[in-house]
């Protein structure tokens, strides 16, 4: 993604300006610079299927895009509860954007909960497209409708569309030998065919879509297409819809290259195949499904045939296990989960410390503590990906900072576990995970070497003159103990958790040693070659945000706000968190005031203060949502003016 300042006709309070023409005998056409929709409904109205293909076409028509889903913990909530409401979000724009937006421009609600849920987001003059079918008086009394707010004047600010959904649904679908059940469960793809006509948006692809998704059933295929088709036309020849919408293309927002619209788990899956053929190794995956990080399991499934090896482990604790023996003999090993995960894992990450071989660790952080929000965001695992382990266990921490991002970030963590022989912990959290926008796919020979020499005989000579291997002698430069495959005829080493010999890695309990051997594996990971930090400060500003993870876009929005208005700040954003980057303390010496917002009660800027004695102070969110830029832009003021 680029990070040019954004359009002038994208105001600071997140209204959109566009311009209006007319075509001879058809409807208005109003082209604005950017909308942000969002479709909500109960868990089983298909709301987050109908959002993917939105976006899916939006990507395809060249636009810039972000993307947040939402949805319950439960596999199917409680119908018409607000609980049990679904809701996929989606900006997109003419230019260059960094968030899924802070108020929905069009909300389409598919009955009352997903109205009252969502409603409060809306700024006056909002679009909302409501089924009224399902506006029956015991549904709205479910949740605390005491009349129709479709006709008390609750909604009066708005721009109203009554549309009968399920009604018009059926009658599309009449020709079909289906039961009404299986018809209404279309609803979703009429809704969909609307918005398409609304703002212009391909059709050819979705019903592609269709057509291969229910391959075996092409009759729910042909029902579904004719729904999508019957919404479109709805929109076309009905007059309550007066006028559609052109956003577009972000012709100038993207490098030279070919794009296509991911998600931060498919990037994350994509850059560990990517990471495996660059160091030319077989990629083994050991993982227990466990929800934002499913996913990850499911896409790597799927690519037998670049030597992927995938194993659905009984329980957390089996599934490292199996990543760290795949480590031993040779793979690039990785191990997926979220934070519950990592603690049941903290064992055997730190057995790989002892051992010193590459694991990856991916933790797609979500709300705790315990079993927390399953399907909400959070980034609160870092203190637990810096310490959570017994002894001093010193572990490499990278994170991505947008969906796109993950796929560098994979490639980031295996280099470096790679090189020094070592775990590392890359977090990301559910908002990047399940979050979808453009990403320009790399060219091959933009990859970098991750090749590694695996040891083929001796590396030490005694003093008798014997040549012998030592599986802990170290690389000068990078302190990384040799790998030896096992089978290796001559190099027959000892692995354990107990404490090594320097050098021989026979047993040892000598003080002095074990002193050296910690000391050594801290010394380890310090002089980890990382990049050093950027600092985006084009005015001289006095004050720095300093963000990580998936706070990079509401930071980035929000410092655009500010700059816009005139104010001086200053934005750097954190990859890797341990090692700090080198020049870290140099930057934040520089500034008089430092701002941390972080999706957790201050984590960052406990390790920051704690290590720079800098006074960092921390604007902090956990209610399992990510920041709004309008919210952080003022907290920021605030903060400049404080």
């Amino acid at each position: 993604m680029t990070s040019q300042v954004s359009s002038p006709a994208e105001q600071a309070d997140g209204t959109v300006v566009g311009e209006q023409r007319k075509a001879a005998g058809a409807k208005d056409v109003r082209r604005l610079d950017r909308v942000i929709i969002r479709f909500a409904g109960d868990s089983g109205d298909g709301m987050q299927l109908t959002g993917d293909r939105f976006t899916s076409e939006t990507a395809s028509f060249g636009n810039d895009l972000s993307t947040l889903p939402n949805f319950p913990a439960e596999i199917r909530a409680p119908a018409g509860t607000l609980p049990g409401v679904s809701s996929f979000q989606l900006h997109f724009a003419d230019h260059d954007i960094l968030t899924p937006g802070d108020a929905p421009n069009v909300l389409v609600a598919m009955n009352p909960a997903a109205l009252k849920a969502n409603v409060g987001d809306l700024p006056r003059g909002a679009e909302i497209i409501v089924n009224t079918d399902e506006f029956t008086k015991r549904a709205m009394q479910k949740v605390g409708y005491a009349a129709s707010p479709l006709e008390d004047g609750s909604l009066d600010g708005y721009s109203l569309h009554p549309v009968p959904l399920t009604t018009l649904t059926v009658e599309a679908l009449k020709d079909f030998d289906l039961s009404r059940k299986e018809a209404e469960r279309s609803k979703n793809m009429f809704a969909l065919g609307l918005l398409s006509w609304m703002y212009h948006r391909p059709t050819e692809g979705t019903e592609k879509f269709l057509k291969t998704k229910f391959a075996k059933k092409p009759d729910i295929a042909a029902a579904n297409i004719a729904a999508f088709r019957a919404g479109w036309n709805f929109g076309e020849t009905t007059e309550d819809f007066a006028v559609s919408y052109e956003v577009a293309p972000a012709a100038t927002a993207f490098p030279v290259g070919t794009y296509r619209n991911i998600s931060g788990n498919l990037a994350l899956s994509y850059g560990l195949v990517a990471a495996s053929r660059q160091a030319d190794l077989p990629l083994f995956l050991g993982s227990y499904p466990i929800t934002p990080a499913s996913d990850i399991l499911h896409e790597l499934s799927k690519h037998k045939n670049f030597g992927v090896r995938t194993f659905q482990a009984e329980d957390e604790i089996a599934g490292i296990g199996a990543a760290l023996g795949a480590a031993f003999g040779g793979s690039l090993a990785v191990t997926t989960t979220s934070g519950p995960g990592v603690a049941l894992k903290s064992e055997t990450i730190g057995l790989a410390v002892s051992l010193e071989l590459p694991l990856l660790v991916i933790d797609i952080q979500r709300g705790g503590p315990s079993t927390g929000l399953p399907t909400k965001t959070e980034q609160a695992d870092l203190l637990q990906a810096m310490y959570g382990r017994n002894g001093e266990a010193p572990v490499p921490v990278v994170a991505p900072r947008t969906p796109a991002d993950c796929f560098d970030a994979a490639l980031e963590a295996a280099r470096i576990a790679l090189t020094y022989r070592t775990p590392v912990m890359l977090l990301s959290d559910g908002y990047l995970a399940n979050g979808s926008e453009p990403w320009r796919i790399p060219e091959v020979d933009e990859l970098p070497d991750l090749r590694v020499q695996f040891t083929q005989g001796p590396n030490h000579t005694l003093e008798d003159g014997t040549e012998v291997f030592w599986p802990y002698k170290r690389d000068p430069q990078t302190l990384a103990r040799p790998w030896a495959i096992p089978g290796t005829p001559g190099l027959e080493h000892r692995i354990g958790g107990i404490e090594k010999q320097d050098g021989s890695g026979n047993i040892s309990y000598d003080p002095a040693n074990h002193d050296f051997m910690v000391r050594i594996r801290q010394a380890k990971i310090d002089g980890i070659d990382v990049p050093e930090l950027e600092v985006d400060d084009p005015h001289g500003a006095r004050t720095l945000v300093l963000g990580w993870g998936s706070t990079y876009g509401p930071i980035t929005a929000a410092v655009r706000r500010l700059r816009t208005a005139g104010e001086a700040v200053a934005q750097a954003h954190l990859r890797h968190l341990n090692p700090f980057p080198a020049n870290l303390g140099t930057v934040l010496g520089r500034y008089d005031k430092v701002v941390i917002p972080e999706m957790n009660l201050g984590q960052l800027a406990t390790l920051i203060r704690a290590k720079y004695l800098v006074d960092a102070h921390s604007y902090n969110q956990v209610n399992g949502m990510p920041f709004k830029a309008e919210q952080l832009a003022t907290a920021l003021k605030e903060a400049i003016d404080g």
